[in-house]
């Protein structure tokens, strides 16, 4: 069973301070993880927020490969048609290199045109934008020269991993199972949809191209652990509803999210089980009702948590539960 730590930094009242504050403890909360035997960080891209969403997570990869030794980093999603195709995979070249291969990247389009507007990005181009920066990157990975946009270039240096750093796509239409296929690139379904998974199967057949799919279970939760967790929904309930409901808000009525909640105040949240405050008996019982192959997704900066909060969450995971997990 994988154990996740997921930071996205999000922060209900922002200042300089206090985001500066959460980036150090994430990075120090990333590298007590590594130390534990986690498996994964895994973060996001969000831009023209309010309330401090990642918005650089190439950079907060680079800090955690420099702290940790063994954890790997998912980015889930990059937003890449919102970067320069050829910096892109230099950048991304570069992470693989300084992490030796624990660099995993789902890249996805998004869902808010407010980012492409404030990148100077056209929303209704952004297919053609994600075509040609995929290419990109796997021509630029080949260390190889290339034509780009009429110009031959070479990107330097190779990557770490061979024959380039893993890279899935992400989505929940049959566009972005096509384009994986196409490409001969794993897919990473947005939500539990396993008709969409055997469509990107027969397009990958179609177009004689390898590949495979990362399916999300049918329910995914977000954990906080607490010794009572009535208490502490009575004292964090907000925070984790004040996530829930920015991230709903972006969503169009149509959008298919694993992690998507519907949910208008703190009751409401915590009888949905998308966001679950749990004992550390409660998580054990979680993992073994998902079984192997599944994952614990620990999210202890959820919503601008407070920081103190945050690491008795992450001392419960991993002296309570990970220990039992792996005995």
């Amino acid at each position: 069973m994988m154990s996740v730590l997921r930071i996205n930094l999000v922060d209900p009242a922002p200042t300089p301070a206090t985001l500066s504050a959460r980036y150090r403890a994430a990075v120090e909360m990333a590298a007590f993880a590594d130390d534990r035997g986690f498996t994964m960080v895994q973060t996001e891209e969000h831009h023209a927020t309010t309330n401090g969403w990642m918005p650089s997570p190439l950079t907060f990869a680079g800090a955690v490969f420099g702290a940790t030794r063994r954890i790997g980093v998912t980015v889930s999603a990059l937003i890449t048609p919102l970067h320069d195709p050829l910096r892109l995979a230099e950048d991304l070249a570069s992470l693989d290199l300084l992490g030796g291969g624990r660099l995993v990247t789902v890249a996805g389009l998004g869902y808010r045109p407010e980012e492409y507007a404030a990148h100077g990005k056209d929303w209704q181009g952004r297919g053609p934008l994600q075509d040609e920066v995929l290419q990109t990157l796997l021509s630029a990975w080949t260390g190889e020269p290339f034509t780009y946009q009429g110009r031959t270039v070479q990107v330097t240096p190779r990557p770490y991993t061979q024959p380039h750093p893993l890279l899935l796509i992400g989505g929940s239409s049959r566009a972005a199972a096509r384009r994986a296929a196409r490409l001969g690139l794993p897919f990473f379904p947005s939500a539990h949809l396993p008709a969409l998974e055997a469509y990107y199967h027969e397009q990958r057949a179609a177009f004689g191209t390898d590949g495979w799919v990362m399916q999300p279970p049918e329910r995914t939760a977000l954990l906080h652990l607490a010794e009572d967790p009535d208490r502490a929904w009575a004292e964090y309930g907000g925070h984790l509803l004040h996530e829930a409901r920015m991230y709903a808000s972006w969503q169009s009525a149509g959008s298919r999210s694993a992690v998507r909640s519907s949910a208008q105040d703190v009751g409401a949240l915590r009888e949905e089980g998308v966001y679950r405050i749990v004992t550390p008996d409660e998580c054990l019982r979680l993992a073994r009702r998902t079984g192997d192959g599944g994952a614990l997704i620990l999210h202890p900066l959820c919503g601008g948590m407070p920081v103190d909060e945050g690491w008795r969450s992450l001392h419960l995971f991993a002296e309570q539960v990970l220990p039992r997990l792996k005995g």
